[in-house]
């Protein structure tokens, strides 16, 4: 997001470590106003795993959310909110490169050459590539002019 402006957010999956881009959603956050990242991401887990529930695609053995407690503690309100408590959330803090599973655990410090940490960095960075890219797309239609023809 830029200033609150054509804010998204993404889903990204990966199968067995490898991208399963068939499972890729893209979000427009619509009841956000301003810049609130916790709301935006209980926005975006709300709207995808309420999804989740009336369709076919099994749900996920980890959910991954970029960011701290807060972000973390966000994604599971929304889980709560649409009955699926019980399934596993993380997340992946930048700064320290941390990962937090619940309030009260001690965030999980892996080694900088860890495979896992480096598969989770992937994850997220992954994330933010294709959020990043439905962001531009919708700026870029906000303020080119529509064209005649």
């Amino acid at each position: 997001t830029i200033a609150g402006e054509d804010s998204t957010g993404s889903v990204v999956v990966f199968v067995d470590g490898i991208p399963h881009k068939d499972g890729y959603r893209r979000f427009r956050i619509k009841q956000v106003r301003g810049v609130d990242d916790f709301a935006m991401v209980r926005e975006v887990v709300r709207r995808r795993y309420r999804r989740l529930l009336t369709g076919q695609d099994p749900l996920p053995d980890l959910v991954l959310i970029d960011g701290g407690p807060g972000q973390l503690s966000a994604a599971r309100m929304a889980l709560s909110e649409i009955g699926l408590e019980g399934l596993a959330v993380a997340s992946l803090a930048k700064r320290e490169e941390e990962i937090h599973f619940q309030e009260g655990r001690p965030p999980l410090k892996l080694a900088r050459h860890s495979v896992a940490l480096r598969f989770f960095q992937h994850v997220r960075d992954e994330s933010h590539r294709f959020a990043r890219v439905y962001h531009h797309l919708l700026r870029s239609k906000r303020i080119r002019p529509k064209q005649r023809s």
